[in-house]
């Protein structure tokens, strides 16, 4: 199948297993599929989240970020640092566990996968800039606000388009 997996895989196949013990709890009320995405999505969304609130609180430590060229607030700043991050986590994730079954080659799901990021960014970016700058809800709510939107997105986008069956 061409899988492109951490260390032949063997990391995605330890996270697999892991999931695989509890998945008899949830198998009356999940396919293996949405609960592997939502079970992989939470362990992406619960990284994303503390290196978010690691990096606004102590890398640009809730400051306004000027880049000479341009000045980006420090939720935005936040923001754009731990997008490639979870990014690189979310896609092996999905591609290693999740939707195993695509023979669409790995550079178009990539592709693919980074167009479906690209519209979240854009999602993100608004929301946050609607939450924190406009209804002043703290940074580290306002992005979990956000990421319950752009977590339904995901799914349907990468199950119907990044990693679709053939």
């Amino acid at each position: 199948q061409g899988q492109v997996c951490i260390g032949d895989g063997k990391l995605m196949n330890i996270i697999k297993q892991i999931l695989d013990y509890f998945y008899p709890l949830f198998k009356k009320f999940l396919s293996r599929e949405i609960y592997y995405y939502l079970a992989c999505g939470t362990l992406n969304t619960l990284s994303d989240w503390f290196l978010y609130f690691i990096i606004y609180n102590y890398i640009v430590c809730k400051q306004m970020v000027d880049l000479g060229f341009v000045v980006i607030s420090a939720p935005i700043a936040a923001l754009i640092i731990v997008t490639p991050l979870t990014f690189t986590i979310g896609f092996l994730l999905s591609k290693c566990i999740t939707f195993r079954g695509s023979h669409i080659k790995t550079w178009r799901q990539l592709i693919r996968y980074a167009l479906i990021l690209a519209t979240n960014f854009a999602i993100s970016y608004l929301s946050m800039k609607v939450l924190c700058e406009v209804c002043h809800i703290w940074a580290t709510p306002s992005k979990m606000i956000t990421t319950i939107f752009t977590t339904i997105f995901s799914y349907l986008m990468q199950k119907h388009y990044s990693f679709k069956k053939l």
